[in-house]
């Protein structure tokens, strides 16, 4: 058996659906308004956050691994005590429950937690590198504790196999449900195909042109291929980017959404609004030297080809 937090959302739900022939998959989550990333038979297996203590309780000796995506994921969340509970709280009590009772344990981290940038991308497991960083807002901050949690704790009590993704720009289907935390690909689509213009911020740093600014997208088919791995390798432990490792710009993204529309590009640059200038990102990139090291061989999509997947053969197909 293996419990998904969080895995009615949109990484969570495409793993369920890519295990669930493979493995008994049950789901910590509300759905109310994700019931379309479930499957018919896995909605039989959903049960609601406030009830994973007990389900943990009862079903101890069959529950092979936890896998934590379950959080407040919005970055403009400024609820603290919310976002402490259920991003930090919750993961701290996981970890203690995977260690004593031998469970293995994934979490999702995230690039948030490298704040500008200004350090670097490494996903190095040092207290010392971790102390450097910064992130830029509260869900960044969560995720950024929980990591010097795990690296505090993981020599002395740890899970029997703990894995940290740091995710990166990830894009795919299944994620209508976030609103304004969808991928740039998604809303750009929807602008797209219904004949809207699109825009793009302005540049604010000489060394970007307006447009340009530099983002690592990652397709969730290759998240979902790199978890899978993780699974069949139960003795590699640490915390790991999840990126592309190529840092591609907003408007190749644009680009590429405009050239599997078949629309005429149209885009108009805006300036950065002033409430966010300052702490605006201009460039991401994973360091996946330590995946590539660790054993995982397998490429990844780039960015034409994932997005020319994602358009293809999910978005056109739900119209």
């Amino acid at each position: 058996m293996i419990i998904i937090t969080g895995g009615a959302g949109f990484i969570g739900s495409n793993l369920a659906r890519h295990l669930e022939a493979q493995e008994k998959i049950y789901i910590s989550d509300w759905i109310e308004n994700k019931e379309k990333n479930i499957s018919a038979t896995l909605k039989r297996n959903v049960f609601k956050p406030e009830k994973l203590y007990d389900f943990l309780n009862l079903n101890l000796s069959k529950i092979k691994i936890i896998i934590h995506f379950g959080a407040i994921t919005s970055t403009t969340e400024t609820n603290a005590k919310k976002i402490i509970k259920n991003n930090l709280e919750l993961s701290k009590f996981l970890w203690d429950w995977c260690t004593k009772n031998k469970t293995r344990f994934i979490y999702a981290s995230s690039a948030a937690t490298y704040g500008n940038g200004e350090h670097g991308f490494k996903d190095a497991d040092s207290l010392m590198y971790l102390n450097k960083l910064k992130p830029l807002n509260l869900y960044g901050w969560s995720k950024h504790l929980f990591d010097h949690y795990v690296l505090s704790n993981c020599k002395n009590k740890c899970p029997p196999q703990w894995v940290g993704l740091k995710f990166f720009n990830v894009y795919g289907p299944h994620e209508f449900h976030k609103g304004e935390m969808r991928s740039i690909v998604c809303k750009l689509y929807e602008k797209i195909s219904s004949g809207e213009q699109v825009n793009l911020f302005k540049s604010h740093n000489v060394n970007y042109p307006d447009g340009g600014q530099l983002r690592d997208f990652i397709y969730v088919k290759d998240i979902i291929k790199i978890i899978e791995w993780f699974l069949d390798n139960p003795k590699k432990n640490g915390i790991f980017n999840l990126g592309s490792g190529n840092a591609r710009s907003f408007e190749e993204v644009a680009n590429q959404v405009y050239q599997n529309c078949n629309i005429e590009k149209s885009i108009k640059y805006i300036p950065t609004p002033k409430k966010i200038r300052d702490q605006y990102q201009y460039f991401t990139e994973a360091s996946i030297k330590k995946l590539r090291f660790e054993g995982y061989k397998k490429p990844f999509y780039n960015l034409e080809d994932g997005i020319k997947d994602y358009i293809q053969n999910f978005l056109l197909k739900i119209k």
